[in-house]
């Protein structure tokens, strides 16, 4: 079987800026194509002593997975946990059925301290209140949060809708970041997310929701 040998200075990829070389259907040739998903911008929500910041619209069959970009999300009240809700349809309960696990690390300013622990506190089993993202949120002037977190499929009405969620944050002078992992237990699609913090506003911040193309 003779080889066939590709002249790389004949291959001009110039217009296809950020696309990657691969086989085509037909592994008889090449062709350039996405390198991976894209990030389309959806929605964007700053925060100015907001009781909460909802997603109500935007969440729909469109994407299999939606990214939330946490950015300097700041507190009003001191140590507080921040947290999110689903619903479906046009409800507005945010009471939707959550199993979830929660893990953080903790390392202090003096570096005096430093802790990895699973937080009994933070999850759920079958339960409906709204899920803890981030436990222990300082209100210092230069305090804040910034994460991400991960829904995937939320208009599939055959299986559970999962979710992960990273944050880093400023908790007791110094640097703790929470890991929460887990599902909505519902076949329905999931239209809405709320997100708010335990005890006050969200003093600050900005959410952006993306979909995953």
């Amino acid at each position: 079987m003779a080889l066939s040998k590709v002249n790389f200075n004949s291959m001009n990829v110039t217009p296809a800026a950020s696309k990657a070389i691969k086989f085509n259907s037909s592994n008889n040739g090449l062709e350039t194509g996405d390198i991976g998903g894209s990030l389309v911008l959806i929605s964007t929500q700053t925060a100015s002593s907001s009781s909460t910041i909802d997603f109500t619209s935007g969440i729909d069959s469109t994407y299999k997975e939606y990214i939330f970009k946490f950015i300097n999300i700041h507190p009003n009240s001191s140590d507080d946990y921040f947290k999110f809700q689903g619903d479906t349809g046009t409800n507005t309960s945010y009471n939707q059925t959550i199993t979830s696990t929660f893990f953080r690390t903790t390392h202090n300013e003096p570096d005096s301290f430093t802790d990895l622990a699973y937080r009994t506190g933070q999850d759920q089993a079958q339960g409906t209140s709204f899920q803890d993202l981030a436990d222990g949120v300082d209100n210092d002037a230069d305090g804040s949060m910034s994460g991400t977190l991960h829904l995937f499929d939320p208009s599939d009405t055959t299986f559970v809708k999962h979710f992960i969620s990273t944050q880093q944050f400023m908790a007791s002078d110094g640097s703790r970041t929470t890991f929460v992992a887990g599902y909505f237990n519902t076949t329905s699609a999931i239209t809405r997310i709320r997100f708010k913090f335990g005890s006050g506003n969200i003093d600050a911040g900005t959410i952006k929701m993306y979909g995953v193309s």
